[in-house]
């Protein structure tokens, strides 16, 4: 057995003739180490992001958001009745 390591572009060693980054090199706990941080990462900036997003579609009234226009006063009211800007 060759002792050398053995590169990403070079020649699979299970003899499917294909170059080790499309064979087998997926199956490596590095590799497979790197995607799972990869995927923990890109949950948590979607999960960040969601959150930016749900906080400027509130107005802070503490009434889940929910404003109804009032056309006697001329402005929003919150669901408690309180003048929203």
């Amino acid at each position: 057995m060759n002792t050398a390591k053995l590169g990403r572009n070079d020649l699979c060693h299970c003899g499917s003739g294909l170059k080790f980054k499309r064979c087998c090199e997926a199956n490596t706990a590095t590799t497979r180490s790197a995607r799972f941080w990869m995927i923990i990462v890109a949950a948590a900036v979607v999960m960040g992001v969601a959150a930016g997003i749900a906080s400027f579609n509130t107005d802070g009234s503490g009434a889940g958001g929910a404003r109804v226009w009032s056309d006697d006063h001329g402005h929003y009211h919150d669901a408690t009745g309180v003048a929203v800007p």
